[in-house]
């Protein structure tokens, strides 16, 4: 399926998404990153900036230390005209980029603090509403689901009460079932084999599937090594309606999508199309 037409409030604009999926890049500010700082988010529809890894096998970094990393980022991104989210689940640190220029706060806590949605109330920024029965930083790999993608599509609906109380108005939301997030590799394949009875909630569906897990399980790869199977998990994401697409490796996003597209038919193909010639080998 296509992705339903879907209206986003964020920064004071009100963006389009539906048809082609957006790509959010990622900026890791943080050096403990489990994929690395090798992002590259350049020809992405969206930036989003994070200070502090989702890894569990670390403490939490102070807000302090996590807004010096973020702050100067979003600054010179949202200086450049680019479209800026910020990947925290912290009030102050929300306030601090939202206010440098972040149009978006990406939370991956399930909007465990209220204080955070009230922040993007009070600065205009679009908020990612996340499935996760973890705290930050806390790894769950055996919470006992009985359904999963069942009591994902529950847990949103009942956040989105939660964020529009506090003054987000629902055309600011956007949602994620959380791949890996407080669920085993089997769990998350199975909360994205139903990811489509998201689109009951009418909210845009961010998947962020790129290097997780999951994809690791499947494959048997590292991180770094996981761009074939990101790439499927990629293409499964479109099927299922997916409005933004969260990737490390934009570039190769781009041409899946593209090529993908043109197969399809849902891109034109000049009847002129040709190769240049500069790139028909290589050295």
């Amino acid at each position: 399926m296509r992705a339903p037409a879907r209206v986003l409030l964020a920064g004071g604009r009100r963006l389009r998404l539906g048809g082609r999926p957006w790509l959010m890049g990622i900026v890791n500010a943080s050096p403990d990153s489990f994929s690395g700082t090798d992002s590259d988010p350049g020809g992405a529809d969206v930036v989003d900036v994070g200070g502090e890894s989702a890894r569990t096998d670390g403490p939490p970094v102070s807000e302090t230390e996590e807004i010096a990393r973020v702050v100067p980022v979003v600054e010179r991104l949202a200086a450049g005209g680019t479209l800026v989210s910020v990947d925290t689940y912290k009030p102050a640190v929300a306030e601090a980029a939202i206010a440098a220029g972040a149009a978006i706060v990406n939370d991956t806590s399930g909007l465990r603090d209220p204080r955070l949605a009230e922040v993007c109330t009070a600065g205009g920024a679009a908020l990612v509403l996340m499935h996760t029965v973890g705290a930050p930083k806390q790894k769950v790999l055996d919470h006992p689901y009985e359904d999963v993608a069942g009591e994902v599509e529950a847990f949103l609906r009942e956040r989105i009460e939660v964020a529009t109380a506090h003054g987000v108005p629902f055309e600011s939301l956007l949602l994620d079932p959380g791949p890996d997030f407080g669920k085993s590799p089997a769990q998350t394949v199975a909360a994205l084999r139903g990811v489509e009875r998201l689109h009951a909630l009418e909210r845009p569906l961010l998947l962020a599937v790129s290097r997780k897990d999951f994809v690791g399980a499947l494959t048997g790869r590292p991180p770094r090594a996981r761009g074939a199977g990101t790439l499927a998990a990629v293409g499964f994401a479109v099927d299922a309606g997916a409005h933004v697409l969260r990737v490390h490796d934009v570039a190769a996003a781009a041409d899946f999508l593209a090529v993908r597209a043109a197969l399809a038919g849902e891109t034109d193909v000049a009847h002129e199309l040709r190769l240049d010639e500069s790139l028909r080998r290589e050295a």
